[in-house]
């Protein structure tokens, strides 16, 4: 495999996972809004936050296992189709489908990882 494509298929899924638990970081902001007590900030935030965290976790132990990224990412993405119901198609290609391509990355990066990584 070529050194490019290794390090594309290395860093790609890890870069994408990142930037997708920021982007759902966003979502959290809206309980400022609320005008609600210290407390009930600090607790909803924290719900509000759950996803970035299990997201984290997931990045974190899938940075030398690549199966598990596959397996977090592509597991929020039917979970999220399967259980969410009602919303516009936008809304699933951005909260489930961005996941299913980081997962399916992170799959690819698993299955051909001696060749990315020379083992």
């Amino acid at each position: 495999m070529n050194a490019f494509w290794g390090k594309t298929l290395l860093w790609t899924p890890r870069v994408l996972g990142i930037l997708f638990v920021l982007f759902l970081g966003l979502f959290a902001l809206d309980i400022f809004d609320m005008q609600l007590g210290f407390w009930e900030t600090v607790v909803g935030l924290f719900m509000h936050l759950i996803p970035n965290i299990l997201f984290a976790i997931v990045i974190a132990l899938a940075w030398k296992r690549e199966w598990i990224g596959a397996v977090g990412f592509l597991g929020w993405a039917v979970l999220y189709l399967k259980r969410a119901v009602g919303f516009d198609w936008v809304t699933y290609a951005i909260i489930a489908g961005i996941p299913a391509l980081i997962g399916l990355l992170y799959l690819i990066g698993w299955i051909w990882r001696k060749q990315i990584r020379g083992e």
